[in-house]
């Protein structure tokens, strides 16, 4: 199979994975983990205080959204600048320094 039928099958793949939830859970309330571990940790021990608040409080929520993505950008680049180095040094064990 040529490289370009595999990437548009990959493509592909993602985006109906990326899709469905959405789709087919259309009354689902998608939250984060955070919420739901304060909300069952309230329902066991509602005197419970929690050891620290934060320092920076987001304005909003886009803002928190914005502030997770751009994390996880920075760590998704961090991990494939690291994995292309090892691989490329692997490949061409002559170019290390």
């Amino acid at each position: 199979m040529k490289l370009w039928k595999k990437n548009l099958i990959l493509i592909v793949t993602v985006v109906i994975i990326l899709a469905a939830p959405p789709l087919l859970m259309k009354n689902a309330e998608f939250a984060g983990a955070d919420g739901l571990a304060e909300e069952q940790i309230t329902k066991i021990n509602p005197d419970y205080k929690p050891w620290f608040e934060s320092l920076l409080e987001p304005a909003s929520g886009e803002i928190e959204s914005l502030l997770f993505a751009l994390q996880a950008a920075i760590g998704a680049g961090v991990v494939g600048f690291v994995l292309g180095k090892i691989t490329s040094n692997k490949a061409n064990p002559g170019t290390q320094k």
